[in-house]
């Protein structure tokens, strides 16, 4: 089966449209800063992907994870041409953090918070009027996995049209931890690099509109052909290339196409010393028998790690990219790391081809991978 993807919103630190995220991603700007959430005399790291979108610099804000959610479903509904009144539609979030930073805002500051507040279910139900909402907190995986079970809900006959969507902001927990876990203190994150220094966080939020092929009012931006999801638990943060491979040979084969007929690779590229090598090694094993291998980049170059919807962050950049024809730069790849050697990793500037397929790769601690197959609307 494969599934219309008829309408797009996204928000991130570069732009606040999938159309203006995806030309400043082909224009190399990155989103990159002096953090300002929060006091960075206790961290080493200093910098981040932030939306700047706070009333009083300096001073953060509650909900703001929440407020970008409701601007990209609007964005996609609008897009799709069903925003013309509540929602009947089922909304599966994937996040990874929720509105953890409004926690940590009532502990510090005695900001207001009520219990409900914490997932998105009840913001969604106000708002657009659906009754069916569902959350998942599952790391960086999360909103490729809320993509397969949107398939799934329209496969088996439960739902002509599904929104999919993701959205986390930057918490002091959070990054606090990673301050500490990462044994450098990187000032960018440089996926694929020999110079990467570790992961650095992004804020944003992306929704995309699936619907039962042909029942859109719309034309379809691009088609899902598959989605693979596996998990192997192995380790709390480091991936295994095998498991990797597994997920992209069996998403091949539920869209049924072979290496060869990926035409480009939306990379997890993370910028972690572990992440890149896997994801690297697994690549290399899938596609080294395909004729001519697919290009490659990897968005977070820019928008920094967009957490639990940074999977379909890239997937909303697949498909502008299979319309126009171009595919972003890697900004910052000057020494490839060895395990890619023979990818078309495209650096510089903007690669313009013929693109008919995309796959989407995510993978989040624990060994959560999930891997999308598109092809291009007709």
């Amino acid at each position: 089966m494969s599934w219309d993807i008829t309408g797009l919103g996204a928000l991130a630190s570069i732009g606040s449209g999938p159309e203006e995220i995806f030309t400043a991603l082909c224009d190399g700007q990155e989103g990159l800063d002096t953090l300002r959430a929060f006091d960075l005399s206790r961290y080493r790291a200093h910098h981040a992907y932030e939306i700047d979108d706070r009333a009083q610099p300096g001073r953060d804000e509650p909900f703001r994870a929440t407020r970008w959610l409701r601007a990209a479903i609007d964005q996609a509904l609008r897009d799709a041409g069903l925003d013309g009144g509540p929602s009947q539609y089922p909304m599966l979030v994937g996040t990874t953090l929720r509105e953890q930073r409004s926690v940590e805002l009532w502990w510090r500051d005695g900001v207001p918070l009520d219990s409900a507040d914490l997932y998105f279910g009840p913001a969604l139900r106000a708002w657009f009027g659906t009754p069916w909402t569902y959350t998942f907190a599952n790391a960086c995986a999360a909103t490729l996995y809320t993509l397969g079970m949107a398939g799934d809900l329209i496969d088996l006959g439960l739902a002509d049209t599904v929104v999919v969507a993701g959205t986390d902001a930057i918490t002091e927990s959070a990054f606090g931890t990673l301050d500490r876990v990462q044994n450098d203190t990187p000032d960018a994150l440089r996926p694929f690099d020999n110079g990467r220094r570790g992961m650095l966080m992004g804020e944003g939020a992306v929704a995309a509109v699936l619907q039962r092929r042909g029942t859109g009012s719309v034309p379809a931006r691009a088609r899902v052909r598959a989605v693979s999801m596996n998990c192997d638990a192995s380790h709390p943060t480091a991936p295994t290339a095998l498991t990797i491979s597994w997920a992209i040979r069996d998403a091949h084969r539920r869209a049924g196409l072979g290496p060869a007929d990926i035409d480009v690779v939306m990379l997890h590229g993370s910028g972690t010393q572990l992440n890149d090598v896997a994801e690297a090694t697994a690549l290399s094993g899938v596609f080294a028998d395909a004729d001519a291998a697919p290009l490659m980049t990897a968005i977070k170059s820019m928008t920094g790690h967009t957490l639990g919807g940074s999977g379909l962050l890239s997937l909303v950049m697949a498909v502008l990219s299979l319309r126009h024809g171009v595919v972003p730069p890697i900004v910052g790849l000057t020494d490839p790391i060895s395990q890619a050697e023979g990818f078309r990793l495209v650096r510089d500037r903007p690669a313009h081809a013929d693109l008919r397929t995309a796959q989407v790769n995510a993978f989040g601690f624990g060994g959560i991978n999930a891997v999308a197959v598109l092809e291009r609307a007709s």
